[in-house]
This record gives structure tokens, C-alpha cells and sequence, in this order.
């Protein structure tokens, strides 16, 4: 069931809550627990603006300004001045779903009253989120430290009336004409709305959600290329994969096996005379790939679920009411977890394609016609769509390249070390998206092989994955037709979890 309403407190926002209110539009509601310990935190902000003494964010300057006093006159002046001069990106508009994701983790760090922001600061924040109001972030100006700056003050300064929004319907817009009160900070708020690495670690968490799916459709991809090249399954038996004991390739060589029961396919060359004992690497290998792929996600699940739990600012108010400087701020954490979810992209991709690159050529497909043609020669089949898979794999070993190690100081070398966390998420969002048209390529032509194997039937899971193709306009062996749209079609049905869903319902999974 979609959840519909995210109750946010002074606790961790899950994963599946942050994607429901990124992509599914969930509403947002602050707890009365989370609007108490918002009082109690901005009682110590307000104690220490009367002091006489400078206290960082809140009487003081910011980086390599902090050694500059602010009378009391001119920090409202301050604050709107800090939003202002960080909301400085520029380049392609980021997509809606991560501004969403961005926003409702800087409020969930308000709502652990460690930041001091006023309550009424942060129902503000709340409403935007609730009405659908997406502030225009674009996709240049972070550096990932002091967390992604200039992203979360384009969301401040929509909150202060100010900047461009797009509405729920995506009409681009100020604030104003989207019906938001602007809302003027005082000490320390508008820092407390821009420190954090809530970009980085939103993207993080929609991409925990979708690589759960797609390294489910590897597996599922894997089984049909291994059935329908008259592949051996005996490599995937259980009593193997214990001796190597990852949890990830056992959780990929199981489903692998699901997937391939019942197999009139395989049934039909286990015979006696049978030489097949081994397959390549691309096909005998796949749990240990794909097993490495799922321990490396389940490594990064464990650093996104600390960081959801952390309350990011600087300066932070601990729980004894000190306000202390700090440098929590840094997205190495999650900026090393970002790259190496790349890597692991990049590797199962590359998997996949020479999967698919078997089933085209005679003398390494079992049997089946050149390129999968109709009539070779006059038609070229799947050629140009291996040609394709290839072009997304050498992208993606561009897109593996870490962004962690390339730190450029900042700030007159206060920043003099940066995580570079918001572009290894950039990056591996167009992985992820890449993948998808990898492993739809793959699907595509292992069901057109599956097909080709007739009478032969496939397990009911391949035949279930086989047919959602033709229900959806994927045509199976014919003469050549316009491919692109058939290309898109199939990483659609990747992408959306359908080629999953119909296996592992197929499996009776």
C-alpha cells in the first residue's frame, strides 16, 4: 500500500518514505515531538543572540567570514543575505523527485531540534512540500561540503518568497503566484536550512530503491540468456554457492534458479550425450557479479540509514544545550558509497551486454539465426540494438570513474577539502537509468530467442516476462520494424518493475 501521509519526528524519515513523498507526492506532518524539541533548541539560539560574545551562525559571519560580528540590527539582513548569495547554481534544472527528496530531509535534521530553527520555520517548509511546490534547483553548485549549499538555498529562498518554483502541475512561477507567505529567518535559519548533505544522501536513498529492483531484473535477465543459450543450470545448484558464502550471490543464484524451473528449454539438452558443462563467465558467473552488486548495496544501505539518523548542521545544539562547531557537514561518508554503487553498475551492465552479444552470433549461439534476423541479410535483426547496449556500457565506465577523489578548496581555503558527493549522485542516477536500457535490451532479445526455441517452452517465469513484451507492442521474430520505440518500451517495463513482478509471479515468488 502507498503510504500517503510521512509523519516526520525527531527520528529517521525510511527510505520508502522519503520515495513515497519524492515520487508519489505523500504528505508531509510534523510531530508534536518534533515541534517540542524545535522550542526547546531555538530557546538556546535565542539566549545566545543576546549574548555578548560572537557565536558562530548566530551573532557571526559564515566560512571565511566568520571572524566578522554581526550587530543585532542586521542579522535578519544576514540570514537573507547568506540564502541569497549560496543559491548560486546554474546548468539543467534538476529533476522534481530530488528536490523532494532533498527537502523533506533537511526538514526531518529541523525536526531533531538541533538546529535551532524556529518550529513555525519548519511547518512553512512542510506546507511548500505539501502543495507541491518544487523550488528550480540546477544541477551545478555543490561541492558536497558544507554539504550541498547552493541546492538547499534554492529551497530557502523560495521559503523567504524569493527565486522560481514550479507548481504541482509543473508551471513555472515565483513563490508568490504559488500562494506561499513568505517567511523572513532570524538568527542562525537561514544556515540551519542550507547545511547538509541532504542532496546527496536523497539521491542515495531513490537509488537504494531502484537498484533493489534492478539487480532483481539482472538476475531475471541472467536466467533468461542462460535458457534460451542452452545454458547449464547446475552451476547455480545451492550446495555451490554455500562454499563461497556472500550473501548477495546467494540471494542471486536462488532467484536465478526460480526463475529457470520448469524449463521445457533446459529440460530438452539434459541428456546423457549432452557436452555442456560449462558456460562463459557471462552466464556461469552471473550470481557472483550480480552477488557482488547486492553486498555492495546492502554496504551502502548501512552508511544512508547513519546518515538518516544524523542531524546535520553547523553549528549543531547539542542535547545540553552548547552550540558547538563541528564538521559533520562532509559528504565523504556518502559520497564514497555513491561511487562505489557506480562501479557496481557499471559491472552488471557490462555483464549484461555480452549476454546479450552471445545470442547474435552464430558461433557462440546454439542454433539460432544470425543477429536474430528473419532472413539474414535482408534484415539485420538485433544487431544495432547490441550496438546500442555497448554505447551505455563504455558510458558507464566514464560514469565509474569515482568523483570522491577530486577535491578543489574553496571559500579563500576555509573549504579546503570537499566531498564532491552531489556529483557522484549525479552521476549515478544516469548509471542507474543506463542500466535499465541495458538489461531492457537484454530481456528483448533473450524473449525473442526464447521464442525461437519453439516448440520448446520456456519456465513459466521466462514465458511470463516473454508474453508482458508482446502485451506491450514488442513484437517477436518477424522482418525488421522501427527498433528504437521497442528499445524504449522494454527499460520502461525494467525500469517500472514489471519485467520482475511477472518473473517472480511466474516463479510463484
Amino acid at each position: 500500500m502507498q503510504t500517503t501521509t510521512v509523519v516526520v519526528g525527531t527520528g529517521p524519515v525510511a527510505v520508502d518514505e522519503i520515495v513515497a513523498v519524492a515520487r508519489h507526492g505523500a504528505r508531509v506532518q510534523l510531530s508534536d515531538e518534533a515541534r517540542a524539541a524545535m522550542e526547546q533548541g531555538r530557546d538556546v539560539v535565542d539566549r545566545l543572540a543576546a549574548d555578548t560574545q560572537p557565536h558562530y551562525g548566530i551573532s557571526t559571519g559564515f566560512g571565511a567570514l566568520a571572524t566578522v560580528s554581526i550587530p543585532a540590527e542586521r542579522r535578519r539582513d544576514l540570514q537573507r543575505s547568506l540564502v541569497r548569495s549560496h543559491a548560486a547554481s546554474t546548468g539543467p534544472e534538476v529533476e522534481r523527485e530530488v528536490v523532494r527528496a532533498l527537502m523533506l530531509l533537511r526538514l526531518s535534521t529541523l525536526a531533531t531540534g538541533r538546529t535551532g530553527v524556529r518550529a513555525e520555520v519548519a511547518a512553512a517548509y512542510a506546507a511548500m512540500i505539501d502543495a507541491g511546490v518544487t523550488p528550480i534547483v540546477r544541477e551545478y553548485g555543490s561541492l558536497g561540503c558544507s554539504g550541498d549549499l547552493a541546492p538547499l538555498a534554492h529551497c530557502a529562498l523560495a521559503l523567504m518568497g524569493e527565486g522560481e518554483v514550479r507548481d504541482a502541475a509543473g508551471a513555472r512561477m515565483t513563490p508568490g503566484q504559488a500562494g506561499l507567505t513568505p517567511v523572513t529567518l532570524t538568527e542562525k535559519e537561514g544556515l540551519a536550512l542550507i547545511n547538509g548533505t541532504d542532496g546527496m544522501l536523497g539521491m542515495l536513498t531513490l537509488a537504494l530503491h531502484d537498484l533493489d529492483l534492478l539487480l532483481t531484473t539482472a538476475d531475471v535477465a541472467a536466467a533468461m540468456s542462460v535458457e534460451s543459450l542452452l545454458g547449464t543450470d547446475a552451476v547455480f545448484a545451492d550446495d555451490l554457492q554455500v562454499l563461497r558464502p556472500h550473501p548477495g550471490q546467494a540471494a542471486s543464484a536462488a532467484t536465478i534458479r526460480a526463475v529457470l524451473e520448469g524449463s521445457g528449454i533446459m529440460a530438452s539438452h539434459k541428456t546423457p550425450d549432452c557436452t555442456r558443462v560449462q558456460d562463459a563467465y557471462s552466464l556461469r558467473c552471473a550470481p557472483q557479479v550480480h552477488g557482488a552488486a547486492r553486498d555492495t548495496l546492502a554496504h551502502a544501505r548501512v552508511v544512508a540509514e547513519r546518515e538518516l539518523a544524523a542531524a546535520i548542521d553547523n553549528p549543531v545544539i547539542t542535547p545540553d544545550g552548547r552550540v558547538e562547531s563541528n564538521g559533520n557537514f562532509h559528504g565523504a561518508p556518502v559520497a564514497y558509497v555513491l561511487d562505489f554503487l557506480a562501479i557496481a553498475v557499471a559491472d552488471v551492465a557490462s555483464m549484461s551486454e555480452r549476454r546479450t552479444d552471445r545470442f547474435l552470433d552464430v558461433a557462440r549461439n546454439h542454433g539460432l539465426p544470425p543477429f536474430l534476423a528473419h532472413d539474414p541479410g535482408v534484415d539485420s535483426g538485433l544487431m544495432i540494438a547490441q550496438y546500442t547496449a555497448a554505447g551505455l556500457v563504455s558510458e558507464l565506465k566514464r560514469l565509474a570513474v569515482p568523483a570522491s577523489v577530486d577535491s578543489i578548496p574553496s571559500s579563500a581555503m576555509q573549504e579546503d577539502h570537499v566531498s564532491m558527493g552531489w556529483h557522484a549522485a549525479r552521476k549515478l542516477r544516469r548509471s542507474i537509468d543506463a542500466l535499465a536500457r541495458v538489461l531492457g535490451i537484454e530481456v528483448l532479445t533473450a524473449a525473442r530467442a526464447i521464442d525461437l526455441r519453439a516448440p520448446l517452452q520456456p519456465s513459466p517465469a521466462t514465458g511470463a516476462v516473454r508474453d508482458l513484451l508482446r502485451a506491450r507492442g514488442i513484437p517477436g521474430p518477424g522482418p525488421d520494424t522501427y527498433l528504437s520505440p521497442d528499445l524504449e518500451t522494454a527499460a520502461d517495463a525494467v525500469r517500472e518493475g514489471a519485467v520482475a513482478d511477472a518473473a517472480l509471479t511466474g516463479a510463484s515468488l
